[in-house]
């Protein structure tokens, strides 16, 4: 065999293998993504409820493009707040662990600081994270930290208007 024709199979050789061992870090970060708390879009979220604290739950519709809150009288809600709220089903998940390695009361989980239930989706959300603005989020029976801007907020006396 010729020299050149050797030097091209090596070469031909180390790019397969560049691309193999590529191909499985890509592989390997894209298993290790932990993704967002929800498997669903926000545009598709059309009901939600949220309870803070102790307080009352709060419902709301999604009807031609707006809010509706369903409690009592039907009212046009904030659509902003709202907004907020269902953008937190794509919140990215900076780290999940089940949920049997915390004491929920301990992260504020027993009980929750607010409960959001997105389609029947229930986000029980505790306290901040000691290591940055992080909240601990429980999601059936797993415990994500996400950001600290997606926790909800209550509403405001002129965040609701009349039909």
């Amino acid at each position: 065999m010729k020299r050149a024709v050797r030097q091209c199979l090596w070469m031909i050789g180390g790019a397969a293998a560049l691309l193999a061992a590529a191909g499985w870090q890509w592989q390997s970060d894209r298993a290790k993504d932990p993704g967002t708390l929800l498997g669903i879009a926000p545009a598709a979220v059309s009901q939600v409820e949220l309870s803070l604290g102790q307080g009352p739950a709060e419902h709301y519709a999604r009807r031609d493009g707006h809010w509706w809150r369903t409690d009592g009288t039907p009212a046009r809600a904030d659509d902003g707040r709202l907004g907020e709220m269902v953008d937190t089903a794509a919140a990215v998940v900076l780290s999940w662990r089940p949920a049997s390695d915390f004491v929920p009361a301990k992260i504020g989980l027993s009980p929750p600081l607010a409960v959001l239930t997105l389609d029947g989706q229930r986000l029980e959300f505790g306290e901040t994270s000691v290591t940055g603005p992080q909240r601990y989020v429980r999601v059936g029976e797993r415990v994500a930290l996400i950001s600290v801007r997606y926790m909800p907020r209550p509403v405001t006396p002129h965040a609701t208007k009349a039909p």
